[in-house]
């Protein structure tokens, strides 16, 4: 998501409003209770969120911050943990250079610190676990699409997923540690020794499309606007039908 660069310092101390216990039109109080680092770039954020509506894989929320003097700033972040009853939602964010929001929470935040966040929000790119999933992602696009191997995974689902996920190096590879057999990586970069350094390819695509179930895929494609373009054309040209590739861009 593309940030601003109104100075860090401003957010000192974020801001409190009374929060709705339901309502996903009304923002929330949320505490931050966890940080664990994923990449030198990237970390996820647990956020416990009392009021929480819930969500599906996919969804995302707004996210504001309010310094001391009223100053607010506010972001789209994808909902990165899979849908449950325990009060909390994880983020992962880059640090995007000069970002307010992610510089924040990478060099100010702490656990006990409060923001506000609003969802969930858009149903578009939300996956309800009832269909053939087939999940591109690229960079930081993984975290909605990690959402839904969450999912997948915490109720055992049957319906096929697979998922193909591009970084620079096997260093930038978000979640790397909890990838399992539905994910192919493909590393831009540099690669382990043995696996080809590259874009996605046709190469990649194509052999997914030939074993699809029965009544297809659907996919979904998350990263940025070049990313989504070059996917998205991918799968078409595999044989994907337009209608139903959704596509989640940032940038």
């Amino acid at each position: 998501m593309t940030e601003t660069t109104t100075p860090l310092t401003r957010f000192a101390v974020p801001g409190r409003i009374t929060v709705s216990e339901q309502a996903a039109t009304v923002w929330q109080t949320a505490t931050l209770t966890e940080i664990r680092h994923e990449t030198p770039r990237a970390a996820t954020f647990r956020l416990a969120v009392p009021g929480w509506a819930g969500h599906l894989p996919g969804q995302h929320l707004m996210l504001r911050l309010t310094a001391a003097d009223g100053y607010a700033a506010q972001r789209h972040y994808s909902i990165a943990s899979a849908p449950d009853d325990s009060g909390h939602i994880e983020l992962t964010l880059d640090r995007v250079p000069d970002g307010e929001v992610s510089g924040w929470f990478h060099t100010v935040a702490r656990p006990g610190d409060t923001v506000e966040v609003r969802g969930p929000l858009s149903g578009f790119f939300a996956w309800p676990g009832d269909r053939p999933a087939l999940l591109l992602g690229a960079g930081s696009g993984v975290v909605p699409l990690m959402s839904m191997v969450r999912y997948h995974r915490a109720r055992d689902l049957g319906v096929p997923l697979r998922m193909l996920v591009s970084a620079r190096s096997p260093e930038e590879l978000i979640y790397a540690a909890e990838l399992g057999a539905e994910t192919t990586p493909v590393f831009t970069r540099s690669a382990p020794p043995g696996v080809p350094v590259g874009r996605m390819t046709a190469a990649h695509v194509a052999p997914l499309l030939a074993e699809q179930p029965s009544h297809g895929w659907e996919a979904y494609v998350c990263g940025s606007n070049a990313f989504a373009e070059h996917a998205s054309r991918l799968l078409v040209a595999a044989g994907q039908p337009v209608e139903r590739i959704r596509i989640e861009r940032f940038g």
